[in-house]
């Protein structure tokens, strides 16, 4: 994924192969780094800029959340193995702490910006996983 050179924070426009799920009929987005927190960024509608929501780089900050992602996926991402794909979480921040939801990552080809919210039938990943906790 390239960004243009900017003195603001490296934003890259990103392309859902279909609405993520309660976003319909958005799909252009804009994933915007966060200054000074590695790993955590904001993903902004590009046709409506209310709609926005906090997503974290997975290999940053759950090193041991390892999805399944269905051959299907992978085709309809044009990914030609793991090292393509950027893993991002979808972050709720609340006052009792933060959740992260494991069974919809966004899987995204690095290269491309091509995208998809991926729901993992017939995993045991958590919607709601503490941010920090152990999970199995």
């Amino acid at each position: 994924m390239t960004a243009a050179v900017s003195t603001g924070p490296v934003s890259v426009a990103l392309s859902f192969v279909s609405p993520p799920p309660g976003l319909d009929p958005l799909t252009e987005f804009a994933l915007t780094e966060i200054s000074g927190a590695d790993g955590l960024f904001t993903l902004e509608s590009a046709d409506n800029q209310r709609t926005r929501m906090f997503v974290l780089d997975a290999s940053v900050y759950l090193p041991d959340y390892s999805p399944v992602i269905g051959d299907d996926h992978a085709a309809a991402l044009d990914l030609a193995g793991p090292e393509d794909a950027l893993l991002l979480v979808v972050t709720n921040p609340g006052e009792d702490g933060t959740t992260v939801n494991l069974m919809a990552p966004i899987v995204v080809n690095s290269g491309t910006g091509r995208c998809a919210q991926i729901i993992l039938d017939g995993q045991d990943w958590p919607l709601r996983a503490e941010l920090g906790a152990r999970w199995a």
